[in-house]
Formats: C-alpha cells, structure tokens, sequence
C-alpha cells in the first residue's frame, strides 16, 4: 500500500508540474525551462536533481526578490527521461513568455537530439556533467556548455583512482577493468575514452551493456563471476545502479574495487542495499552534505516559506544529486546576472546568455559569496573552451553512518588523453553537418 501511494503522489506531482508549461509568464520573468523526469525508473535521480534546481532560483526569488530585481521562473516539463518527450518539451517551452535563457535536459540522449534545435533557435544547452563530451570544443558547438566535468573526464579520473590503489600505472598492465553500462548514448560516453587507456596502460577492457531500464541483470554479473575483473566501473542511472550495487554484493563483488559515475553515486543507489554496499565508490564534482550557508537559505526562505514544489524532500536536502541541482542553479543564475551586466538589461536574450556562458568566471571567493564555499572547483570558460577547468574527487559510502564521504583530493583529469579524441570528435561532427567552425583565436 505504501508503495502505491508512493506512485500515486509522484504521479500527481509530475501531473502538476507539467500544467505550467502552457501557463502566461510575466514579460520580466527569467524563464527557466526544466525538463524534469519525476516518474518512470529514472526518477530516484531525476527528482532530487530537479528539487536543487528549483529550490536554488526559489531561494533567490524570495529572498533577493530574484535576480537584480527579476523573479525566475522554472518551467518544469515531464519527459520521464523519454528522449522524445523531452524534444516535445523543448518545442512547448521555449517561447513561453518572453523566451527560455537555457536549457538543461540531464539526459544524454534529449541533449543529442537539442544540439542542433538549440544552436539554429539560439539558445544555451547547458550539460553539466553528460551530455556529448566534445561539446567542449566551442568552436564547433557554439550553444553547447558543458562544465565542469564530462564523461570522458570521469573516466580518466577512475582510472587515476585505480592506478593510485594499485601503486602506478605501471602495475596496470594485465590487469582487467569491466564497464558495466548503461545501453544508451549516455552509457556508451565513456567508451571511446577507456579504450584509449587501456591501449596505453596495457589493461584488459571489458564492456558489458545494460538494456533500458536495468532491472534484469543477473547474467551481467555472471559474467562479472567468471571473469574475474580486478576493478569494475559503472555508467548506470535510476533503478539500475540500485541492481547493479546488489547485484555486485550477491556475488561479492568487493565493494572497494567497484567505481561508479557522479549519476551512479546517489543515496538512492546505495540504500537499498544496506550493508551490502559499504565501500562502494563514485567520482564526483560538488561536496557532499548540507553544511553550507546556501542550504540553510533553502531551508529558510524556500521550505520555511511554504514555497517548495515538493515540500516532504526538506530532510533529503544535500544529498548528491540534489547539489548537482544546486551546483547547476548557481551556475545558470551567475549567467544570467553576467548577461543583464554586459548589455546593461533586465531582459536578457539566449544570444546575450551564450556570449555571457563563453565569459563566464566564478571564483573561489564567488561561490563563497553564493553560500557555497568549497564547493566545487572555480568555473571559467571561453569562447574555444566550454568546459574550463576541471576538479573530481572520489566519495565512497559509508553503509553504517549512511553517508558519502570523499576520500580523495580533487583532481584534474587526463586532458592529455582526451583533447586529442575531443578534437577529432568535434571536427569529425562539423563536417558531417556542414558547420562552420569558428575562429576562437
């Protein structure tokens, strides 16, 4: 019974959030679309990461009374991780009111699909964390950011964890990795990227697909069984990386020696295992907890004030995924502030906001201001460089105190591996769709 009263309030909130869409805005409101997944397999991920989000502009609404004077709107829009459905709610929102600044669709396959909708309507993509790696290159993907890490980051820095642990990249060689992942443009991001490693290390690479949504997976880690790998890294999402973690402990995986993506490394995952997944790893780009001044302003102005979309998520606040939400309402709003002070407006356009992005610096001491210090690592991007710097860490999970904690410094990841297979990616896009490349210099 439980269960389905679970099912049944997602199902109306999803129902409620996707009612605003078609909703009049305000001429100065800063519309905000968010393609939001609160139903389907994928929702353990999708609703903390769309709460952050929402909370954070919620946060500056009520207690700056919004950004220079202007409310933000978030548009919220079902897609159920559906890459469709997610189209369909880019072409319904992107002319509510006075039009959408940005977009983040947190889905690898809708990202795909928007490049080329985003850059002809002029409209910043903003894929922080996925989407399509060599979107870096600014010069080819001109309204496509994609700060502060991408897939081929998180895999190089897993990789930077297993040498540490196994004592040098010398002690490699032989050794075997497998990739469980996810049987989509999202899980196959990595792929490219690991390949390359294993050919320079001298490492064995494993590559075992998981189908949309992940639920059945015992033959996968049969083969885990018998092979024997000496490390396993994960690319999963949603109730797939739950499977996967139990799955691991049925045959006594070593959790220590089992490494997810920042999309594998929620509590999500690792609850629903309890003991089992003590030790469990994830690469990660933002703190962990709640212990900043910005979460207690959510608590205060957003939950205190009755203004949240969903009010029962207060105890859940600072949990992983919801700072990426956070993490992402920081950096979109730090654009928009750009933008009015560039061209000297309180209605800023998307061009304004692209030219905004590939300026955009948020220091140290900037993200202290924002009530966020220490973080996540400085954001500064330019015209040829829509990623700019880049810190992950590792966190792992602490079945007993139930938390995450990272265990590591943070670390830059290999851009010495990856530019080279960016450039070639990027250029080899531009040609397949006859684009220009711009001339960043």
């Amino acid at each position: 019974m439980k269960f389905s009263k679970a099912k049944l309030a997602a199902g109306l909130l999803a129902a409620s959030l996707i009612a605003p869409v078609a909703a009049q805005a305000a001429d100065n409101e800063l519309i905000l679309p968010s393609l939001d997944y609160r139903t389907g397999p994928y929702a353990p991920g999708g609703i903390p990461y769309a709460n952050g989000y929402a909370d954070f502009f919620t946060m500056l609404n009520e207690r700056d009374g919004g950004i220079n004077g202007v409310k933000a709107k978030v548009v919220p829009c079902e897609t159920g991780y559906n890459t469709k459905k997610g189209v369909e709610c880019y072409e319904k929102t992107k002319n509510v009111g006075s039009g959408a600044l940005a977009y983040l669709p947190l889905s690898t396959g809708i990202t795909y699909q928007l490049i080329p909708k985003v850059t002809a309507d002029k409209i910043p993509l903003v894929t922080i964390g996925y989407g399509r790696t060599s979107a870096r290159n600014g010069e080819v993907f001109e309204y496509v950011f994609n700060p502060p890490a991408t897939y081929w980051d998180g895999a190089t820095v897993a990789i930077k964890h297993v040498i540490d642990s196994e004592g040098g990249a010398d002690k490699l060689k032989g050794k075997k990795i497998a990739l469980v992942y996810h049987n989509s443009a999202y899980g196959k991001e990595p792929i490219r990227t690991l390949e390359a490693l294993a050919e320079k290390m001298g490492f064995e690479l494993t590559l075992l697909p998981v189908d949309h949504p992940g639920q059945e997976q015992k033959a996968t880690w049969l083969q885990v069984r018998r092979n024997r790998p000496d490390w396993v890294l994960m690319w999963g999402w949603g109730v797939m990386n739950q499977v996967a973690i139990k799955e691991a402990a049925s045959i006594r995986f070593p959790m220590d020696k089992f490494v997810g993506v920042w999309w594998s490394g929620g509590e999500n995952d690792v609850l629903p295992a309890g003991k089992d997944a003590h030790g469990y790893k994830s690469v990660v780009f933002t703190a962990v907890g709640a212990d900043f001044p910005a979460h207690a302003d959510i608590k205060t102005y957003v939950y205190g004030g009755g203004k949240a979309v969903d009010a029962a998520f207060e105890p859940r606040i600072g949990e992983t995924h919801y700072n990426r939400g956070v993490y992402a309402g920081a950096v979109v709003s730090e654009a928009i502030r750009k933008a009015m002070a560039d061209n000297d407006t309180k209605t800023p356009t998307g061009p304004m906001m692209q030219k905004a992005f590939e300026g955009l610096e948020i220091s140290d001491a900037r993200w202290a201001e924002l009530g966020l210090p220490n973080f996540t690592g400085a954001v500064k991007l330019s015209c040829a460089d829509h990623r700019g710097p880049s810190k992950i860490a590792l966190q792992q999970w602490d079945a007993n105190a139930k938390k995450w904690s990272i265990i590591t410094d943070f670390v830059e990841p290999m851009d010495d591996v990856t530019t080279p297979l960016i450039k070639a990616d990027s250029e080899a896009y531009a040609k397949e769709n006859n684009i220009a490349v711009r001339d960043c210099k």
